[in-house]
């Protein structure tokens, strides 16, 4: 780590609220100089958080393929699919603004995680699905009993709100910088740094 890294590092870290608080509904912000590539200003949503471990969904990073690409038996949907995690990169789940979905789990007001999926595909191929209120997602990321809690106090994430409409915001790309500038102005300024601080 360069000298200048080294500098914004600490000053990013004398920003940390201490104490913060996970739970199942809430998101965390990847720290500027999270070394994971994984995470680079990733908004995870957490779907499940408790004594047993953490459950969430990187919701800003789509992928180039869409959703009948991928099913060769699903109703057209005009939906891309997105990058949800590292963890079982090869299977796909959901989260939605259908309550009526038999079998989903509310995370947050007017938000839920997946539900039956015969009755999914019967809904879009009725036409009773909009597009813009289901992401469609491979993989998630997962933590193990006290890991995010570690994670948290060595100041890997920003833990911060989100409604849920902001969850189907078009303007993913620009998610991660505006929920940080929510938080603080301090953290609205280094939202702005590159992902490579030697390149500022």
């Amino acid at each position: 780590m360069t000298k200048e890294e080294r500098a914004l590092k600490k000053f990013f870290e004398r920003l940390k609220i201490e104490g913060q608080k996970a739970a199942a509904g809430r998101v965390l912000l990847s720290e500027p100089f999270l070394g994971d590539p994984n995470f680079t200003q990733s908004v995870v949503i957490l779907v499940r958080h408790d004594k047993e471990g953490s459950v969430g969904f990187t919701i800003n990073q789509p992928s180039l393929t869409w959703i009948n690409e991928i099913l060769d038996d699903f109703p057209q949907i005009d939906a891309p699919v997105y990058i949800g995690g590292p963890v079982s990169n090869e299977s796909l789940f959901y989260i939605h603004k259908i309550p009526e979905l038999s079998n989903s789990i509310k995370i947050l007001e007017g938000l839920y995680w997946g539900g039956d999926f015969p009755e999914l595909k019967q809904m879009i191929a009725e036409g009773k699905v909009d597009p813009k209120d289901i992401l469609f997602l491979v993989g998630y990321s997962g933590w193990e009993s006290g890991q995010l809690k570690g994670e948290l106090e060595q100041h890997s994430w920003i833990v911060s709100d989100i409604g849920s409409n902001e969850v189907f915001t078009s303007n993913k790309n620009n998610l991660w910088q505006e929920l940080l500038k929510r938080e603080s102005e301090a953290f609205g300024i280094i939202s702005n740094f590159p992902e490579d601080p030697s390149l500022n």
